[in-house]
């Protein structure tokens, strides 16, 4: 054997060993591409518009199969256009979902359902009203609400509870917002009537899109629904020494679910 026949012959198990190891990694690809698209993907919550149930630095993790899929579904960075779901269903009062932004898809938000299609919604001195009653409220004490920016504002906190059953809290900054007051609107259908529990710090179904709201957000946006908090970190900590930064770690919210 010639000393070129002989390199060549070395050479080979060199090149299958990396073929291997390319065609491992696209496969590992491949997978969490699937995983994220039929069954959970994680986001990042980057501002206070859920508070007091989501915080800001919270990373939650969305369900993608209680609705059903389509285009909506696939990773985050993937934006084609939307489509009908298969296997879909309408997400039940209460549930907090993620869902394509209908201002730009690329934009994945997060709120909580309050209107299904068909209910007549409306807001009266901040007081919800579906079908023609009023939501149940209840004072829960006071909280903070954070902003962006790091700092906070006091905040009234208040138990509410949808029809059939489903209780959570919300934040009340003011007695007198823009928002607290809307007419009866219908809920079309296949759309959704959302809302932030800081009631007022909330661009939703309150606000069009064309003033930067979410307006009716229709069913085939959803992305998915969120179950769990998987991970937490203050975000007022970014200005502190670097190794200050693990004490920003809110870990009573690691793996909590969220209601």
């Amino acid at each position: 054997m010639t000393t070129t026949e002989q390199k060549s012959a070395a050479d080979k198990p060199r090149t299958q060993s990396w073929l291997r190891s390319i065609g491992d990694i696209v496969a590992i690809v491949l997978l969490v591409m699937a995983a994220k698209t039929a069954i959970a993907e994680p986001f990042y919550v980057p501002s206070g518009s859920m508070e007091p149930t989501l915080q800001i630095g919270d990373e939650l993790l969305a369900t993608k199969y209680p609705y059903g899929y389509n285009a909506a579904s696939l990773p985050s960075f993937i934006t084609l256009p939307e489509g009908k779901r298969v296997l879909g269903a309408l997400p039940q009062r209460g549930d907090v979902v993620v869902f394509r932004w209908p201002g730009d898809r690329s934009q994945v938000w997060v709120k909580r359902v309050i209107g299904l299609p068909g209910d007549h919604v409306a807001l009266r001195d901040g007081r919800v009203f579906i079908n023609g009653e009023p939501v149940g409220i209840a004072p829960n004490g006071d909280g903070q609400s954070e902003r962006e920016d790091g700092s906070e504002i006091a905040a009234a906190r208040f138990t509410e509870t949808l029809p059939g059953g489903r209780a959570h809290t919300i934040f009340k900054l003011t007695n007198d917002n823009p928002l607290d007051n809307m007419a009866e609107t219908v809920v079309p259908p296949d759309h959704l009537f959302v809302m932030g529990d800081n009631r007022d710090n909330s661009a939703d179904s309150r606000v069009p899109v064309r003033m930067g709201g979410v307006g009716m957000l229709p069913v085939d946006n959803l992305v998915g629904r969120v179950d769990a908090i998987v991970g937490s970190w203050d975000l007022g900590m970014k200005d502190q020494p670097i190794w200050t930064w693990p004490a920003g770690l809110r870990l009573s919210r690691f793996f909590s679910a969220v209601h």
